[in-house]
């Protein structure tokens, strides 16, 4: 095994190699070089203890020190060099990397890597950047944080609701300390997952963290790697599971120094949205895959996190028989050991091989966001349709669709790219799409990074958020939704000058793909990434959630409902159907094994609809029953006009604006 770790390669066959499932406890052998040796001579050295992973610099209490290991395989020298120290460790050749063994060096040490005695580099797989991505490394110790998650048994996918959060404007702390006194607040919102958004250390005080430089090291702006212990132990206390957003697709410009211990982390071949992606295929790829496959296990082993949602996993490009995805997934569900985890993909192509089983010759994923559902919306309540909204036309029947198959496009011609687009979803679990009509991109993507409440007519909103969280897909809210935030959401990032410049112009760009955000008046209005204050306008204000009880309640009562409804809750499992009433009304049955406790959702997203006659059998309420309603977006409780009675003598009279759920019960005497 210890061979095949080491190798330099892209992996060409199609079996999974035996150490993805297990920890890997490899590295037991070091020696020390002489300070400055001739050539670089690969020796079999003996180390004090096991490692956890490859690379990195991991600390033994047992040992008393600390072990060093980094992939420089065009290095010819190597040393550890320690802050406000003239000491220097000097490292042994291994194969293609170099290691040594500290005594005495203990957790909290701060330390960078020399090559062949030129200017030092904080570590690749630095576990924490305490003065950010530029500064020293520093040793740390995961074993000394107290755990209390022993029984949590980690969440499956089937009834969660997801709530994405960008950790800097969440809180007016931006801390995970400040962040976890409002976990019991989502608790009895309803969520039962929290997906953060980027936290590997990236440039300046502020940023999304998708351009992260340092995998392996929680953004120091945001507290200790301790603190973001403490606040995912403290979601595990009240039931909340916690996902982290990792980017494996690029590396970001600024603070990047893999490079300089390899040339071979990026590709010569392929090349994604962000300029070359990582070379997961090529020459001397078996380290870069080993890396990044180790960092998703890592995350989940050494943070007890619940899963990982993989960013634009279009551009993780990999041409090997065995995808790196299907490596991810197995190594962080072998990282997980007994408890269970969820790995969600955002793909743009909305490739389904990645929720496949691997006997299957899938990727093994759980779930795929659905782009498709969040753009219909958008269009219905918007009445838009430019960029890339302009494949759809927001009716009925594509809610309805989305509703009953998730993706819309599984094949078809796809004008806006100009190709086709998607892949079917048949036989794929209801919750494997997650639904949403918010996430950060989509609100930063409205010019003035306005919510999508903000573009449409109260009613309307209701019932297409009442339409999302009822629906079998699994949901997903972003920070602020729940109880409709005035703030907007904007794209900050906080970088140098000439780097802040050239941002500020590809945002421009990027924008201008809507016709009506080209003009200079329209331009005038985006708000300046690198401004701090464009990233102080973003966070949230949680005293809102009293202010806007109306819609705050909508969202509570919903996710009530959506857990403890006997029919909702089981997601379609026992099917669903629908029909379009009308050019703004259809309505989906959720059907059950016992008939008579079936639920039908109408929604109308125009006029007050008189449907006579009705000749649409799903209409009909089950035998000797009545339709008779459960839930109503026009409660009074969220600012509606009340719901009369959608079935009567005189047919059916649907609420304009409106989402009803109906259920069977005794007709009324």
């Amino acid at each position: 095994m210890a061979g095949t770790r080491k190798t330099a390669k892209a992996r060409s066959s199609v079996e999974i190699p035996a150490y993805l499932f297990q920890p890997p406890n490899l590295y037991v052998m070091f020696t020390v070089l002489p300070k400055n040796p001739v050539s670089k001579i690969p020796k079999t050295i003996a180390r004090p203890f096991s490692r956890t992973m490859p690379v990195g610099a991991e600390f033994s209490r047992e040992a008393g020190g600390t072990d060093f290991r980094v992939w420089a395989p065009n290095g010819k020298t190597a040393a550890v060099v320690f802050e406000n120290s003239d000491e220097r460790l000097p490292m042994s050749c291994e194969d293609e990397y170099f290691a040594a063994f500290g005594k005495g060096v203990v957790a909290g040490q701060r330390y960078k890597y020399q090559l062949d005695g030129d200017e030092a580099f904080p570590d690749p797989a630095s576990r924490w950047q305490p003065a950010g991505p530029h500064g020293f490394s520093a040793v740390v110790d995961p074993s000394g944080f107290p755990w209390s998650d022993a029984d949590w048994p980690g969440i499956k996918l089937a009834g969660q609701v997801i709530y994405e959060l960008h950790l800097g404007t969440f809180t007016a702390g931006g801390s995970w300390k400040s962040a976890a006194k409002h976990l019991q607040f989502l608790k009895e919102t309803g969520v039962t997952v929290i997906e953060v958004m980027p936290v590997a250390e990236f440039p300046g005080k502020f940023g999304w963290g998708y351009d992260g430089v340092q995998p392996y090291a929680p953004a120091s702006i945001y507290g200790t790697p301790d603190d973001m212990r403490a606040c995912v132990d403290q979601a595990h206390a009240i039931g909340l599971g916690v996902i982290l957003d990792v980017v494996y697709n690029h590396i970001g410009p600024d603070g990047n120094y893999l490079t300089k211990f390899s040339p071979y982390y990026l590709s010569k071949k392929h090349t994604t949205d962000w300029g070359e992606g990582l070379n997961f295929d090529g020459e001397h790829s078996g380290p870069v895959r080993e890396f990044f496959r180790e960092n998703a296990a890592y995350w989940i082993r050494e943070f007890h996190l619940d899963g990982l949602r993989l960013d634009a996993t279009q551009d993780i490009r990999d041409e090997s028989e065995t995808h790196i995805l299907t490596e991810i997934g197995v190594a962080s569900r072998g990282a997980a050991e007994s408890r269970n985890i969820v790995i969600i993909g955002e793909n743009e192509r909305q490739d389904t091989r990645l929720l496949k089983p691997l006997k299957d010759g899938g990727y093994g994923l759980d779930a795929l966001w659905n782009d498709d559902f969040h753009h219909s919306a958008v269009v219905a309540l918007t009445g838009h349709a430019d960029a890339y909204y302009s494949d759809y036309r927001g009716t009925p029947q594509e809610l309805l669709s989305a509703v009953k198959y998730g993706y819309l496009f599984q094949g078809q011609w796809y004008e806006w790219q100009n190709a086709r687009r998607g892949h079917s979803t048949l036989g794929l679990p209801r919750a494997s799409m997650i639904n949403f009509i918010e996430n950060h991109d989509q609100i930063a993507n409205s010019a003035r990074g306005k919510r999508l409440h903000q573009f449409t007519a109260p009613g309307q909103y209701r019932a297409v958020t009442a339409l999302m969280l009822l629906s079998p897909g699994t949901p997903m809210l972003f920070q602020g939704q729940e109880f409709g935030a005035s703030s907007p959401f904007l794209y900050f990032a906080d970088h140098k000058p000439d780097l802040a410049g050239k941002i500020r112009e590809g945002r421009k760009e990027f924008l201008g793909q809507w016709r009506t955000l080209r003009s200079p008046d329209m331009q005038s209005v985006f708000s300046d990434p690198g401004s701090r204050e464009t990233f102080e306008r973003s966070r949230l204000d949680h005293a809102e959630a009293s202010r806007h009880s109306e819609i705050y309640q909508l969202h509570r009562d919903l996710l009530r409902l959506r857990k403890e409804d006997a029919v909702i809750s089981r997601q379609g499992q026992d099917g669903i159907d629908g029909a379009v009433l009308s050019q703004h009304c259809f309505i989906v049955r959720f059907f059950t094994r016992e008939i008579d406790t079936d639920r039908l959702l109408v929604v109308n997203l125009g006029v007050e609809l008189e449907f006579r006659p009705s000749p649409e059998p799903l209409l009909g309420p089950p035998e000797g029953m009545a339709w008779r309603t459960l839930w109503s977006s026009e409660d009074p409780r969220y600012g509606g006009n009340g719901t009369a009675a959608l079935d009567s003598e005189k047919n059916w009279r649907i609420p304009g604006n409106a989402a009803v759920l109906l259920r069977a019960g005794p007709p009324p005497r």
